[in-house]
């Protein structure tokens, strides 16, 4: 298995691969996402956190999962219309993924491996997040319960 961050990559939602390395030097905050879940609101405070701190070297990557309740059911346009429309998101969102069992993205394998949490390697429910500083090392784990704004006196800690 890869061990570093920039060595993945993941289709976007326009099914255009990216590089986790177009993300170095940048304090990465990676999400799991869905656009049907009780949590779905997070992404305005995902949001709010990508314009208050893009300037200063956070980027938020977002990657839709459907693995939890069937919670995001739609392709990669219902993905992005019910991102931008309903919540303006600008950050990077992906193509939808898994992040648990054997066909999980090699980039949560990754995250999940160096961060376990309180359920081992498994990730719990949809925004579960996980904070990697500006050299792609994997600082922190947060639950899908914590709420964005939460994670604000973190990032005013890492970010340079």
């Amino acid at each position: 298995m890869k061990n570093r961050f920039y060595d993945f990559s993941a289709n976007n939602l326009q099914g255009k691969e990216i590089s986790m390395s177009e993300f170095r030097g940048k304090t990465v905050l990676v999400v799991n996402t869905a656009s049907q879940c009780g949590l779905t609101p997070q992404y305005e405070g995902l949001e709010k956190l990508n314009q208050k701190y893009k300037d200063q070297g956070l980027v938020i990557l977002g990657f839709p999962c459907n693995q939890f309740g069937n919670q995001e059911p739609g392709d990669s346009k219902d993905i992005a219309e019910g991102c931008l429309l309903n919540y303006g998101v600008t950050f990077p969102m992906f193509s939808k993924i898994d992040v648990n069992g054997k066909n999980a993205h090699p980039v949560f394998k990754y995250l999940k491996n160096e961060l376990g949490g309180l359920f081992g390697s498994r990730i719990k429910w949809n925004f579960t997040k996980f904070l990697l500083d500006a050299n792609g090392k994997p600082v922190k784990r947060f639950s899908p319960i914590t709420k964005p704004e939460e994670i604000d006196k973190y990032l005013k800690k890492i970010l340079k």
